[in-house]
């Protein structure tokens, strides 16, 4: 089970990653601009987010099952479309239907761990899917370069779409179906989840608390590319070098949220990254009012500090969400998954404004810091801090007995 939830997972993402060295190379073999071949990238994010926002509440209707094979179905077909593509265009709509279909995975995987773990266990559970998927997806770029300089930037679709049957088969013949149908009947549909969810402040605090921390990791990475290269003189590989230190701190924090998370709560679990996640970010505002950031080491080895914390924040947030209305959680993961990728580009072009219109990393540095606070306040002002969190089915209960009042 371990291994499916990784592979559905990960292939999305990785899908994602792999093609971003060809890029160069795509441009120049269709005769295009390279903003133009940059949408293969931007228009796959856009995909990843609408998929998330339908997917998830048809999972809730018709069973994990059907609906994440009927996606990856679709990721095989836009794969084979991607290997046959003869011009720029039909790549673009080939990857769009690739993420419409690959991203099924990513929201499914968080559902199907709320259906079979209690709210305790499903923070662990969801840290130990990203930990393990975060390893394949820190060497996808490093795989996809290989593959075009070895054997052409097609060889990348030849590969993606391989392992997509390959995982398709194995959750075709492994994966049981696990939302009972008793469920699925009683389920009220996406606009009554909607609303009941939109009436739970403990779902919407962490919601937010999960969304805001993915911005940090978008606005970073869409400005550190800036920051290291224009401002500090150092060359793209470098930047990549250092750049895999956040991916390691995010990985080693998911580790660390996997043991600890048996003997503490999901909210202390939150309390604990949030604090470090502020603590990174205000000294590498300090590094730089001091100058010390100029160096690539100040900036990253402190960064490494809010990933560390930030792996902490979005397994947990997530479990908190998933877990407020359970007959539901495909719709919350959903909504999850198309306000992170979604907003998520909006905070990568952000990041890469400030890193691109200043001559100091303090811009950007400042905004982690201010989307640390945003995390931490969605959490002081909308989750008790009581130990109780009131769920979606005592806002129900309390809205009939009003009813019946009335």
């Amino acid at each position: 089970m371990l291994l499916l939830l990784v592979a559905m997972t990960g292939i999305a993402p990785i899908s994602l990653y792999m093609l971003v060295p060809a890029l160069p190379v795509l441009a120049r073999t269709f005769g295009s601009d390279i903003s133009i071949a940059q949408m293969t990238v931007s228009l796959f994010m856009v995909g990843l987010a609408f998929s998330q926002l339908i997917m998830g509440p048809l999972s809730d209707r018709f069973g994990r099952r059907p609906v994440l094979l009927a996606g990856l179905c679709l990721m095989v077909i836009a794969g084979i479309g991607g290997v046959f593509a003869e011009t720029l265009p039909q790549l673009i709509a080939a990857r769009f239907f690739q993420a419409l279909g690959g991203a099924t995975g990513m929201v499914m995987s968080r559902a199907i761990i709320r259906d079979l773990y209690p709210r305790h266990r499903v923070g662990a559970m969801i840290s130990l899917v990203i930990a393990v998927m975060m390893i394949a997806q820190m060497l996808s770029p490093l795989a996809g370069g290989l593959l075009e300089i070895g054997f052409g930037w097609r060889s990348i679709f030849y590969v993606i779409t391989a392992v997509s049957i390959v995982i398709t088969l194995a959750i075709a013949v492994a994966l049981p179906e696990t939302r009972r149908f008793s469920e699925r009947v009683a389920g009220g549909g996406f606009v009554a989840d909607l609303k009941v969810l939109g009436n739970s402040r403990s779902f919407v605090g962490y919601l937010l608390c999960y969304v805001i921390a993915s911005w940090i990791i978008f606005t970073f990475a869409g400005g550190g590319p800036y920051v290291v290269v224009n401002q500090m003189g150092r060359s793209g590989a470098e930047y990549g070098a250092w750049f895999v230190t956040s991916g390691f701190a995010y990985l080693v924090g998911n580790l660390f949220c996997v043991r600890l998370a048996p003997r503490h709560s999901i909210e202390q679990l939150i309390w604990f990254g949030l604090a470090l996640q502020l603590v990174g970010a205000l000294l590498n505002v300090v590094w730089g009012l001091t100058g010390l950031n100029q160096q690539p080491a100040w900036l990253f080895l402190t960064h490494m500090i809010v990933m560390f914390g930030n792996a902490f924040v979005m397994s947990n947030a997530a479990a908190g969400a998933l877990s407020i209305r359970p007959q539901a959680a495909g719709s919350a993961s959903g909504m999850m998954g198309f306000l992170q990728m979604g907003l998520g580009a909006l905070c990568s072009q952000f990041g890469a404004w400030l890193g691109g219109h200043f001559q100091t990393a303090i811009p950007l540095n400042i905004s982690l810091v201010v989307l640390s606070l945003g995390c931490a306040a969605s959490m002081f002002f909308l989750i008790p801090r009581n130990g109780k969190v009131a769920t979606a089915a005592m806002i129900e209960k309390a809205e009939g007995e009003e009813t019946g009042l009335l």
